[in-house]
């Protein structure tokens, strides 16, 4: 999910507002698991206050979009995530898979490269979107 927009308008006749990955992850942890703000700043592995302006700010742009009708958009910060990530040197798609891929979901070509391979193990997870 890379966002939400409102129903029955094009993308391309809308704002858009943007959420950091850690908004998204805040506001999922409080709002969706039902976890106090000290639980889901532990999840987070950052601190309570920390956490409640990452939570503020997600709650604040929501409101933003429902209000003026603009399109959320979900993207930037650093965040972790134990998915892989590959890129077809067929077609040029990037996928994002929870499971070991061995062709692409676009054109099933297996002349797939793993894009989080070359990291060190202890990194392997983290990544920082701009």
């Amino acid at each position: 999910m890379e966002g939400f927009k409102p129903f029955g308008v094009p993308m391309r006749e809308l704002d858009s507002v943007c959420m950091s990955y850690e908004e998204y992850e805040a506001l999922r942890l409080a709002d969706y698991e039902d976890l106090n703000q000290e639980e889901a700043a532990r999840m987070m592995n950052i601190s309570r206050p920390t956490f409640t302006r990452l939570y503020e700010k997600a709650r604040k742009t929501i409101a933003k979009a429902f209000v003026e009708g603009t399109a959320i958009v979900i993207r930037g910060g650093t965040y972790i995530t134990d998915n892989y990530w590959y890129r077809c040197d067929d077609c040029h798609e990037t996928m994002v898979s929870e499971q070991p891929a061995s062709q692409c979901r676009e054109c099933d070509s297996d002349n797939i490269t793993r894009l989080d391979d070359h990291l060190p193990d202890e990194m392997k997870a983290v990544r920082t979107d701009e």
